[in-house]
Formats: structure tokens, sequence, C-alpha cells
């Protein structure tokens, strides 16, 4: 089983609402994206998701997608990793919508996402 994964966006944390807009702002300047608002977070286009708080990770988080994520769990699970299941969210039919890892990789969390 050889699931395929791209890379959704990066979490930054940041200490508060007003460091997270500045940041998304720096980088959308930055990159030419278009920053955004988000409930918990600012978002430099759709690669920088700027923290409102600091979330999971020391650093931040690192989100992958994946076509099939159910089929990604399990070969992760094969592989020794584990899943904070309390961080999951579900589709309305009930299917996994995506999930944290158990730890930090390099200060990140890793957060896996269906496409």
């Amino acid at each position: 089983m050889n699931n395929k994964y791209e890379l959704e966006h990066i979490g930054i944390n940041t200490p508060n609402s007003e460091e997270a807009e500045k940041l998304a702002q720096l980088l959308s300047m930055m990159f030419n994206l278009e920053p955004r608002h988000g409930q918990k977070s600012e978002f430099g286009g759709p690669y920088f998701e700027c923290m409102k708080a600091p979330f999971l990770g020391s650093n931040g988080h690192i989100a992958m997608r994946t076509p099939d994520l159910t089929s990604a769990v399990q070969e992760l699970k094969e592989k020794g990793f584990s899943f904070n299941m309390e961080t999951a969210a579900y589709f309305e039919d009930g299917t996994l919508k995506n999930v944290y890892l158990d730890g930090e990789f390099g200060g990140f969390a890793i957060h896996i996402m269906q496409k």
C-alpha cells in the first residue's frame, strides 16, 4: 500500500490574532498571494495558515492531503504511527475528514486530510 500525499499547507503558531494577521499579510505580499480571514487563523494564500493562538506542534503543523484518508491512516498505523483521535473530524456520512498524528516531527504536528 503506497498512498499518495500532497502538501496542503503549513500551519504557523503565533501568540495572538494580531501577529497572525501581520504574518499572513507579510507572506501574502512576499509571494503574491491573497490573504484571507479564518475563524481560528489568518491565511496567506492556500499555503500558509497563521494560527491566532498556539495550537498543536511547538512551531505549528504540516497539513498533508491524500485521496484515500482511510487507507492512509491504515498504512501509517502499519508503519508504527498513531493518531490523536480527539482531533478527528468527520464528514456528514461519518467518513474521516482529517486527523492529527500523535507527537511532533521537527517541532511540527502532522495533520492528514482527505483530498
